[in-house]
């Protein structure tokens, strides 16, 4: 795959779209509250953090992810396909790296499941947008 035939706004707007997902997923009113419970956060901790660090961090890796499919998906590829090979590659790839990382952390199914969730439609979203924008 040529670099050069990459579309750099798509993958910044596939990576902000982790961002959207993320504050609607981790919203305490809808799995906010079960993924603190299970991952032992409280608000206390996140409040102590560096916001900064993390966000930004967080935007870096997000974008090398992204950026990761793109070369991989290549330009080929169209809407359908796109969302399919993003999800996949938020099951197949980062949920269950997720899960053998948990089971080894003696983490619950639960924990597995709204973090892998979060990554299979963040990515399947990602996925779409790549396969889109050309």
């Amino acid at each position: 795959m040529d670099i050069s035939a990459l579309n750099w706004l798509a993958i910044v707007a596939a990576t902000v779209v982790t961002f959207v997902v993320g504050f609607v997923w981790y919203n305490p009113k809808v799995f906010g509250t079960a993924w603190m419970k299970e991952s032992g956060m409280t608000e206390e901790k996140a409040k102590s953090g560096n916001m900064g660090k993390v966000f930004g961090s967080a935007f870096v890796m997000s974008f090398i992810l992204i950026f990761n499919m793109a070369m991989m998906f290549g330009t080929e590829i169209g809407a359908t396909d796109g969302a399919l090979y993003g999800f996949l590659t938020g099951f197949g790839f980062v949920a269950m790296g997720i899960g053998v990382n948990a089971m080894y952390e003696q983490r619950s199914f639960k924990y597995i499941i709204i973090n892998g969730g979060y990554w299979m439609v963040s990515l399947a979203i990602s996925g779409y947008i790549l396969g889109t924008w050309h």
